[in-house]
């Protein structure tokens, strides 16, 4: 009668295993002195030479249930378990024609729509998974809190969008028809020739083939040829994400994504996922969006709502609007296991496994050692160029660049929730009519009936005179904002926190962070990016003014409509960490003076473009011109944006920073300096291996992060009689535990109920009452259960954690008699 949902079990495997913790308080920065990673694409040998002791940890999720097996096995090998890997397919939207000829079925938003009935979510969980996921529909992850609080919703969406392949046929040959072709001989045929539907179907991921595959027989099922082009990571990703869509050289992908913190409001996914504003690849540029869809994905991704009644209308249309734009099919969600030796002690991520957080560097060890080396395998490396503007955004490249990187703030690997790293502490005012708590005391929240911004306050950027703009100027009436955040950095920071290449962290170092924000999507901008100005956009309309109201301690404020629900996510740190790595000044500056002369470019699709390389400050070939670049900064003493930045450098920063990086470049062969507790040694793209070392000026005692235990996610179990008379009460009991104890209501967010009829139709919900500790209770009156026909009924159970952001599900069944 139980029906435990998957990731339940995470409360049992889920541990962050940092072993004893006794030991010298002196050793500062990581445990290991090295780690070594290598590429292994064959997760089969990979988990095999785990065995052998050759590699220490397997960054890459397991979900085949032979190896979970295999694993479980072996007292050798344990693994850290998560929850937020997911597979999808991504669809090709230009067309209807490609310019080079050939149609695209695909840039027809109702075939994309019809797509969800073409393809069987369960028989991928099933077949492909091995019952290790969750069938999925939206862009909601269904371990996450949102999924829970719409799970009406969603459900609905469940139904309707429901394996149909005769539906599927019938609407996808509806349009077909529309655009001309016709089938010929149970072919599809346009312009005289049959429709070949290509899909990229990525090789190194066994899953991923299987899918391809199974695509691939739906599709020819109703009448279209494929071509299945199977290529690795390295391969693919010059197609899809930084390739220009408009070749036409595919019109599926399968894709697979990470959600790296714990979300506690997947409202931005929408806009991230489907518009133009998500990258600034030539993929989601040309992303073409039915607008009442754009215009309320851009509010979630702002928060342009003030009440939560509001919010759940917008999601709740946002959701239906996404699975008609289907610019992606979502297809499952994966629990993944992370293996790696039983000795190696390491903090992984609920959501984010190992690559995705931060916290894997910050606390891998073996056993009781300080210092050694440790050995990590990925199945792809080194995969897109390294920069810290637009550069990689692959996972297993980013695992590597999380390590070199330092953060303002820093995400709790089990509620999400922001915890403070570089800065001290925080403020946060919001407008008094705004739905916005706090956990945590280190942020202060306080609200106002208005929020005035100063007048002196930077409101904008004039990228043609590289100046400030104030609100005083944009905003002569004067301008209120519904969120003001103020970040205070410790006062040594200056003198403790340092750059790899020696360079202390500067504020001029935060200020072209803040001068970026606004300057590359600037048609004024000297390094103009077409791509970066949908982002900005979207900024702006919710951006007021940002002020640094002291340099030394350093302290900012930022005025903003954008605000989160929760106080730890609604402040702006500003810290120099970029979208895509970490950001001094000086190593932006070279790239910069670079850009603007079109020898090179940080964006893939300016890159494209020019017909230029790409920015990597690793390796290839714009090191040579890097070098270039380096001198010529030396020489002239540039700094970007000069009079903006003058202010915030120290008297002979500009000479040191450059004197630095030479010598840094001299003895690594790279550029890529950061400031996280490892550095990049080197790395090697033609052996697919990259080397980080410790930093021995990083300046947190290695056990920091050492208090985290194992995560409560709740265990869940809904009772109740089997069989229930139509036209009487029933009453149903739900029991909440972690680890045999009842679980502390103070802890529980809601405790909701679903029942669906012999349909599957939703017939009630509600929330279920508190009767003891870990024990709650509903009943099914009579106008419930006398509505309902003879035969069976599903009743399901989601219990949302305030202390563990993965909701917690249950279900059974019941038969309804007269």
């Amino acid at each position: 009668m139980r029906n435990v949902k998957w990731f339940l079990a995470l409360a049992l495997a889920f541990g962050l295993a940092l072993g004893s913790l006794a030991v010298a308080q002196e050793r500062m920065g990581a445990w290991v002195d090295t780690i070594v990673a290598t590429e292994e694409p064959d997760i089969d040998r990979g988990v095999l030479q785990l065995d052998i002791g050759v590699f220490d940890v397997y960054m890459d999720g397991v979900s085949r249930p032979d190896l979970k097996r295999l694993i479980d096995a072996n007292e050798g090998i344990d693994y850290v378990q998560a929850a937020g890997l997911y597979y999808e397919l991504s669809f090709n939207p230009v067309g209807p024609e490609f310019p080079g000829g050939g149609l695209n079925p695909f840039a027809v938003p109702r075939i994309r729509e019809a797509m969800n009935w073409l393809v069987d979510r369960n028989y991928v969980v099933q077949e492909v998974q091995g019952g290790l996921g969750v069938a999925r529909w939206t862009a909601f992850n269904s371990a996450a809190s949102d999924y829970a609080r719409y799970i009406e919703v969603i459900r609905a969406i469940e139904l309707e969008y429901a394996y149909d392949l005769a539906k599927a046929e019938a609407v996808i040959s509806e349009e077909m028809e529309k655009l001309g072709a016709t089938k010929v001989g149970g072919v599809w045929n346009y312009g005289g020739a049959p429709v070949v539907i290509k899909l990229l179907i990525r090789s190194d991921s066994q899953e991923r083939v299987e899918i391809g595959n199974y695509v691939a027989v739906q599709l020819e099922a109703i009448g279209f040829q494929t071509e299945q082009n199977l290529r690795t990571a390295a391969e693919a990703s010059p197609i899809w994400i930084n390739g220009n869509p408009a070749d036409g050289l595919f019109h599926i992908y399968t894709g697979g994504w990470i959600t790296t913190v714990i979300p506690r409001d997947l409202g931005g996914n929408f806009a991230f996922f489907y518009t133009d504003t998500g990258l600034a690849s030539p993929l989601w540029q040309a992303y073409v969006n039915d607008p009442e869809f754009y215009e309320v994905a851009q509010a979630l991704d702002n928060n342009e709502f003030t009440t939560l009644a509001q919010r759940d209308e917008m999601i709740s249309r946002a959701l239906r609007l996404s699975l008609e734009d289907s610019v992606r099919l979502w297809l499952v969600d994966r629990l993944s296991l992370y293996p790696k030796r039983a000795e190696i002690s390491v903090a992984g991520d609920l959501f984010a496994g190992l690559p995705g957080t931060p916290f894997w560097a910050l606390t891998i060890r073996r056993g009781d050692d300080i210092g050694g080396r440790i050995d990590i395998a990925q199945p792809s490396m080194l995969t897109n160029p390294w920069n810290p503007i637009n550069g990689s955004n692959w996972i297993f490249d980013q695992s590597l660049i999380r390590a070199t990187q330092d953060y303002g703030v820093i995400a709790d690997p089990y509620t999400g929730l922001n915890r403070p790293h570089r800065i001290e502490r925080a403020d946060v005012v919001v407008r008094d009519d705004l739905p916005v708590g706090s956990t945590y005391d280190w942020v202060t929240l306080t609200t106002a009936p208005e929020i005035a911004v100063p007048a002196d306050a930077w409101a904008d950027w004039d990228a043609a005179e590289q100046r400030w703009i104030t609100v005083g100027e944009k905003y002569p009436e004067g301008v209120t904002a519904l969120r003001k955040s103020t970040v205070y950095y410790p006062a040594d920071m200056y003198g403790s926190v340092a750059w790899h290449d020696g360079s202390p962290i500067s504020a001029a170092d935060f200020v072209l962070g803040m001068i970026l924000t606004f300057d590359r999507g600037n048609e004024g901008s000297f390094i103009y990016d077409a791509a970066a100005a949908p982002s900005l956009r979207s900024f702006l309309s919710s951006f007021r003014g940002v002020k640094i109201t002291s340099v030394d301690p350093l302290v900012i404020e930022t005025y903003s409509d954008l605000y989160q629900l929760d106080a730890e996510q609604s402040i702006t740190a500003w810290f120099p960490t970029y979208a895509f790595g970490p950001g001094p000044w000086h190593k932006l500056a070279i790239g910069i003076l670079g850009e603007s002369e079109e020898a090179f470019a940080f964006s893939s699709a300016k890159s494209d473009v020019l017909e230029v390389e790409q920015i990597s400050y690793i390796a290839g070939p714009t090191i040579a011109t890097l070098d270039r670049y380096l001198a010529q900064a030396t020489a002239s003493g540039f700094v970007p944006y000069a009079e903006a930045m003058a202010p915030y450098l120290a008297d002979g920063e500009v000479a040191a920073r450059y004197a630095n990086l030479a010598a840094w470049k001299a003895r690594q062969g790279h550029y890529w300096v950061g400031s996280g507790v490892f550095y990049l040694e080197r790395a090697f793209p033609t052996e697919s291996v990259v080397q980080l070392n410790r930093n021995p000026n990083y300046p947190d005692p290695a056990d920091r992060w050492a208090s985290f235990g194992v995560a409560r996610v709740a265990e869940v179990e809904v009772d109740g009689p089997a069989r229930v008379t139509i036209g009487d009460t029933a009453t149903f009991e739900v029991s909440v535990s972690f680890a045999d104890e009842a679980y502390p209501s103070v802890d529980i967010d809601q405790v909701k109920y679903l029942v669906f009829d012999g349909t599957g139709s939703l017939a009630t919900s509600g929330d279920a009452t508190l009767v003891a500790e870990g024990l709650y209770e509903f009943d099914l009156d009579a106008s419930v259960t006398g509505a309902l026909a003879v035969g069976s009924n599903r009743l399901e159970v989601a219990v949302s954690s305030k202390v563990v952001a993965l909701p917690a599900f249950d279900s059974l069944e019941f038969v309804t008699v007269r």
